[in-house]
Parts: C-alpha cells; structure tokens; sequence
C-alpha cells in the first residue's frame, strides 16, 4: 500500500509503502475488542473498599432487649439493615488483571492500523521538529496534514519535548512514542499522525525489514 508522505506545511514530498503484513493485515474485531478489554481493566486500580458489619466502629451493645418490644430481634447497630451500619456484599480491593499472549495483543494493533490505513487515516510526515513549543503552531500543522475535527493521535519515535508540549494542551491531540503504541489510543483516535522514524519503530516491532520510500532515501 502507497500512501503519500507530506512535510508540516502539508505538501507532498515522496510515498511510503507500507507493509502489508502490518498495514493490511485481516480485521479481527472481537480480537481488537478484547485487547481494549484487557487494556482497560489493568489500568484499574482496585483499590474500592466499604466495611463489613464487623469492620464497622460502632457500639457492640444490644441495641434493644430481646422481648416484649413487638420488634424483630437484633443485637447489633452494624446490621446492613440499619443507617450508619455496614454494607453486605459491597466491593472489596481485588486486581481487575486479565492476560493476552504477546501474538494476540500485536495482531490486535496490526488490525487497528489495518482499518486506519483502509479507512485513509494514517498521515506520514517526513519529520515531525520544532525549535521550541509552540501549541498555535502545532494546531494550525495538525489542521493542514489532516482532516476532519476528530481526534489526533502523532506518535513519535523518540523524545521530543517541544512537540510534546505543543501537542499536550490540545484538547483533541495527543503525542505518545511508536514503542508505546497501544490498542486504547490508537480506537480512540480518528487519525493517526506518524513521522517515518516512528513509522519504522513500528515496523520493527510488528514486522520485519524497513518502508520502502519512493523519491527518497530507505
């Protein structure tokens, strides 16, 4: 698959070919799902607790005699019964962790790249610089490489704080490195924005060999 490369002014300047077996790889959306799953679920902390009637600081004592009141029998304020007692069945801290082989979780992000490519939403740019951060700089470079008002996601190859923080106050952009690529950002962004060096970074980590560039060095 061809795909043009443009520079921050938005003007062509060669063509990329992407991979196939990365780029065009089958579409598997359970598989995609799962791995959001996954992802989702290990970013939870698990640290919800609420006490148990046994672990409620209040008065142990009978709170009424045991007959003659006409009332059902209790021995203790901390029943779930009662306001200010403990919660029966309520969460406890637990770990949400749930496992994916290695094969699954990169097929996973080889078919999410595969429906952006598909779907023209990869943008190539020959290099992705600037001398200092500069956020207006930065949106009016998004707005002219890509289309559409949805989310943006540049991946970078390595770190690059001026574009960082030009990226970080935007509110529909966001910068994260090529080794960091993961199944949650790339879903949740409507086109993604690499440079080639990432776009190598990406190869290197789900494919083999290096893009071929046609009208420039390889």
């Amino acid at each position: 698959m061809l795909v043009p490369i443009v520079d921050m002014q938005g003007e062509k300047v060669g063509e990329v070919e992407l991979r196939s077996e990365i780029f065009e790889a089958p579409v598997n959306i359970p598989l995609m799902h799962q791995a959001l799953v996954r992802q989702l679920a290990n970013a939870r902390l698990g640290t919800h607790k609420v006490k148990t009637r046994g672990e409620n600081n209040r008065t142990k004592a009978k709170w009424y005699r045991q007959k003659g009141t006409g009332r059902a029998r209790h021995g203790s304020r901390n029943a779930p019964t009662f306001v200010g007692g403990g919660v029966a069945h309520g969460p406890q801290p637990r770990s949400y962790e749930k496992r994916m082989p290695r094969k699954m979780r990169r097929a996973a992000l080889r078919s999410a790249l595969s429906v952006k490519a598909a779907e023209q939403r990869l943008v190539v740019v020959d290099e992705l610089k600037m001398a200092a951060p500069k956020t207006k700089e930065m949106d009016k470079t998004l707005r002219r490489i890509t289309s559409g008002e949805g989310k943006k996601l540049v991946l970078l190859s390595e770190r690059n704080e001026s574009v960082e923080l030009s990226v970080r106050n935007l509110a529909k952009a966001r910068s994260l490195r090529a080794h960091y690529l993961n199944i949650r950002d790339l879903l949740s962004a409507e086109t993604v924005v690499l440079s080639l060096a990432s776009l190598k970074v990406i190869e290197s980590i789900l494919g083999t060999g290096v893009a071929k560039v046609a009208g420039g060095e390889e």
